[in-house]
């Protein structure tokens, strides 16, 4: 923007925060914004925090976040963002999500951001329309709300209601709202700020592994940890993985000694049962469910696999969870 144009009034953003959110996804709303303001001539965000009741709300890190009011205090806006993590659903009661589907059309953009996704599937906002949800989750999310179209990408922009899912693709869509409002080179100054490579497009599906440069350096060994991805809960032989990858077996073991110091069948048993331990503590799934998904089909041998990598069974690791 030059001196010369008009003044734009600043953007109107509403941010309702719950407790258990990550701080990485409430960095990924804000520190865009705050840089914007920076690198223009006049501020062209203005924001607010709101929690469902008003109070500080404590952030996974252990952080607590002052807000500036209640979500009932909400009218209206530019930007309605809703950011939640764990338990979104003991946080935001039916009257919350009532409300929400109420206001909802006073804004212009109504963004769910990680788990605030399931806020706007639970409201009816999403219904008929394309959506995202963290990778964690898309299964569920997916079955859960089988009126929405279900996407993996990154983030999803449908009309005005957008979905991201996670810290990073929330980075990547601020950007896109700033490029959308405010022009490609102040999107540009923006990701400058951070030092950011803006690499992603919305569509690029979330990975289980982030494999950062590893995929421009070995890409064979990516295109071998990507086909483990998307076959944990029905995982093949080593020896059938390096047919279906177009290697023998001794190229697929040397690639895994080599760039990461490990097998692949023993990385390949690690990326399941990680896969496994986040089901175990953050999902009610029955335990025989945790391991068919992670490709057991013995639960013994699940529990006995889980237990040597992990020094706990899964019932004892959800239960201490679960009293902690």
């Amino acid at each position: 923007m030059s001196e010369e144009e008009p003044r734009q009034r600043p953007l109107d953003v509403t941010i309702v925060l719950l407790p258990e959110s990550s701080i990485m996804s409430l960095a990924s709303v804000l520190d865009p914004m705050r840089a914007a303001n920076r690198v223009v001539p006049e501020p062209v965000f203005r924001w607010k925090i709101l929690s469902p009741q008003g109070r500080p709300v404590l952030l996974t890190c252990g952080v607590e976040i002052r807000v500036d009011g209640a979500f009932a205090d909400v009218t209206s806006g530019d930007a309605l963002l809703l950011i939640a993590g764990f338990n979104q659903d003991r946080h935001a009661d039916r009257a919350f999500v009532a409300r929400l589907k109420k206001v909802a059309r006073r804004f212009g953009i109504v963004a769910g951001i990680e788990s605030g996704c399931w806020l706007l599937a639970r409201s009816g906002l999403l219904d008929g329309r394309d959506a995202t949800a963290h990778w964690e989750e898309l299964e569920d999310f997916a079955a859960a709300f089988p009126a929405l179209n279900v996407r993996a990408d990154r983030f999803v922009t449908d009309g005005p209601l957008w979905t991201s899912g996670g810290a990073s693709p929330t980075f990547d869509m601020m950007l896109h709202l700033v490029r959308a409002r405010f022009g490609s080179a102040v999107a540009l100054d923006v990701a400058s700020v951070f030092v950011y490579d803006e690499t992603h497009a919305a569509t690029d599906a979330q990975p289980l592994v982030s494999l950062g440069r590893l995929g421009e350096r070995e890409p064979e060994l990516a295109a071998a940890i990507r086909l483990m991805e998307r076959t944990i809960d029905r995982p093949l032989t080593v020896a059938a993985l390096a047919r279906r990858l177009g290697f023998s077996t001794r190229k697929l073991e040397t690639l895994f000694a080599s760039g990461l110091g490990i097998g692949p069948g023993a990385y390949y048993l690690r990326l399941r049962l990680t896969a496994a331990q986040r089901l175990v503590r953050d999902t009610s799934l029955s335990i025989q469910d945790v391991a068919l998904r992670s490709g057991f089909d013995s639960l013994s041998a699940f529990s006995r696999a889980f237990r040597n990598h992990f020094g706990a069974s899964p019932l004892k690791l959800r239960a201490e969870l679960r009293g902690k």
